[in-house]
Protein backbone atom coordinates (compact mmCIF):
# COMPACT_ATOMS: atom_id res chain seq x y z
CA UNK A 1 0.00 0.00 0.00
CA UNK A 2 1.41 3.37 -0.95
CA UNK A 3 -0.10 6.66 0.03
CA UNK A 4 0.36 10.03 -1.83
CA UNK A 5 0.02 13.54 -0.26
CA UNK A 6 0.64 16.10 -2.99
CA UNK A 7 1.48 19.92 -2.25
CA UNK A 8 2.64 22.78 -4.13
CA UNK A 9 -0.47 23.69 -5.88
CA UNK A 10 -1.70 27.53 -6.04
CA UNK A 11 -2.78 30.52 -8.07
CA UNK A 12 0.14 31.90 -10.20
CA UNK A 13 -0.08 34.51 -13.12
CA UNK A 14 0.65 33.21 -16.71
CA UNK A 15 4.63 32.80 -17.39
CA UNK A 16 5.02 32.14 -13.78
CA UNK A 17 6.44 28.84 -12.24
CA UNK A 18 5.42 26.35 -9.46
CA UNK A 19 6.90 23.13 -7.96
CA UNK A 20 4.26 20.51 -7.07
CA UNK A 21 5.87 17.69 -4.31
CA UNK A 22 4.44 14.31 -3.81
CA UNK A 23 4.78 12.69 -0.77
CA UNK A 24 4.78 8.99 -0.54
CA UNK A 25 4.48 6.64 2.64
CA UNK A 26 5.96 3.16 3.13
CA UNK A 27 9.14 1.83 2.08
CA UNK A 28 8.98 0.77 -1.21
CA UNK A 29 8.86 4.37 -2.79
CA UNK A 30 11.43 3.23 -4.66
CA UNK A 31 9.81 -0.08 -6.71
CA UNK A 32 7.33 2.55 -8.18
CA UNK A 33 7.36 4.26 -11.61
CA UNK A 34 5.98 7.34 -10.49
CA UNK A 35 3.90 9.87 -12.86
CA UNK A 36 1.71 13.57 -12.77
CA UNK A 37 -1.83 13.96 -14.43
CA UNK A 38 -4.09 16.48 -14.63
CA UNK A 39 -7.79 16.98 -14.94
CA UNK A 40 -9.56 20.44 -15.62
CA UNK A 41 -13.14 20.83 -15.14
CA UNK A 42 -15.13 18.83 -17.48
CA UNK A 43 -12.30 17.19 -19.17
CA UNK A 44 -10.53 13.64 -18.69
CA UNK A 45 -7.86 12.79 -16.47
CA UNK A 46 -4.70 12.96 -18.89
CA UNK A 47 -0.79 12.36 -18.78
CA UNK A 48 1.42 15.30 -17.88
CA UNK A 49 4.95 13.07 -17.14
CA UNK A 50 6.53 10.01 -15.78
CA UNK A 51 9.85 8.82 -14.03
CA UNK A 52 11.17 5.72 -13.78
CA UNK A 53 11.92 3.78 -10.51
CA UNK A 54 15.68 4.91 -11.11
CA UNK A 55 15.10 8.49 -12.17
CA UNK A 56 16.76 8.22 -15.33
CA UNK A 57 14.61 7.90 -17.59
CA UNK A 58 11.49 10.16 -17.83
CA UNK A 59 8.36 11.01 -20.53
CA UNK A 60 6.84 14.41 -20.78
CA UNK A 61 3.24 15.22 -22.79
CA UNK A 62 3.89 17.16 -25.97
CA UNK A 63 1.95 20.12 -24.22
CA UNK A 64 4.26 20.16 -21.30
CA UNK A 65 7.54 19.67 -23.18
CA UNK A 66 10.21 22.04 -22.37
CA UNK A 67 8.60 23.71 -19.35
CA UNK A 68 7.87 21.33 -16.84
CA UNK A 69 10.31 19.09 -15.20
CA UNK A 70 9.52 16.00 -13.35
CA UNK A 71 12.38 14.14 -10.56
CA UNK A 72 12.36 12.45 -8.06
CA UNK A 73 14.50 11.78 -4.56
CA UNK A 74 14.02 8.35 -2.90
CA UNK A 75 15.86 9.09 0.03
CA UNK A 76 13.17 11.47 0.79
CA UNK A 77 10.13 9.59 -0.76
CA UNK A 78 9.11 12.64 -2.67
CA UNK A 79 8.43 13.11 -6.76
CA UNK A 80 8.43 16.42 -7.94
CA UNK A 81 7.12 18.69 -10.65
CA UNK A 82 8.91 21.63 -11.83
CA UNK A 83 6.43 24.04 -14.14
CA UNK A 84 7.84 27.03 -15.64
CA UNK A 85 6.49 29.40 -18.63
CA UNK A 86 2.52 28.35 -17.10
CA UNK A 87 -0.24 29.13 -19.51
CA UNK A 88 -3.63 29.31 -18.61
CA UNK A 89 -4.62 26.18 -20.22
CA UNK A 90 -2.26 24.28 -17.40
CA UNK A 91 -5.40 25.09 -15.07
CA UNK A 92 -6.17 21.56 -13.75
CA UNK A 93 -5.99 19.73 -10.65
CA UNK A 94 -2.93 17.51 -10.59
CA UNK A 95 -2.71 14.48 -9.54
CA UNK A 96 0.53 12.53 -8.84
CA UNK A 97 0.22 8.26 -9.00
CA UNK A 98 2.31 5.56 -8.59
CA UNK A 99 2.53 2.28 -10.78
CA UNK A 100 4.14 -0.88 -9.74
CA UNK A 101 6.72 -1.44 -12.59
CA UNK A 102 10.15 -0.86 -14.32
CA UNK A 103 9.38 1.30 -16.49
CA UNK A 104 7.97 4.77 -17.73
CA UNK A 105 4.17 4.18 -18.34
CA UNK A 106 2.09 7.02 -19.36
CA UNK A 107 -1.30 5.12 -19.03
CA UNK A 108 -3.51 6.49 -16.73
CA UNK A 109 -5.26 2.83 -15.86
CA UNK A 110 -1.33 1.21 -15.24
CA UNK A 111 -1.14 3.20 -12.29
CA UNK A 112 -2.27 1.52 -8.51
CA UNK A 113 -2.35 4.30 -6.53
CA UNK A 114 -3.19 8.37 -6.79
CA UNK A 115 -3.22 11.23 -4.56
CA UNK A 116 -5.85 13.23 -3.78
CA UNK A 117 -4.27 16.20 -6.21
CA UNK A 118 -3.84 19.64 -5.56
CA UNK A 119 -5.30 22.70 -7.68
CA UNK A 120 -3.49 24.78 -9.98
CA UNK A 121 -4.80 28.05 -11.52
CA UNK A 122 -3.16 30.06 -14.07
CA UNK A 123 -4.53 33.51 -14.74
CA UNK A 124 -3.74 35.82 -17.81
Amino acid sequence: QVQLVESGGGLVQAGGSLRLSCAASGRTFSSYSMGWFRQAPGKERVFVAAISRSGGSASYADSVKGRFTISRDNAKNTVYLQMNSLKPEDTAVYYCAAANTITVVITKTRYNYWGQGTQVTVSS
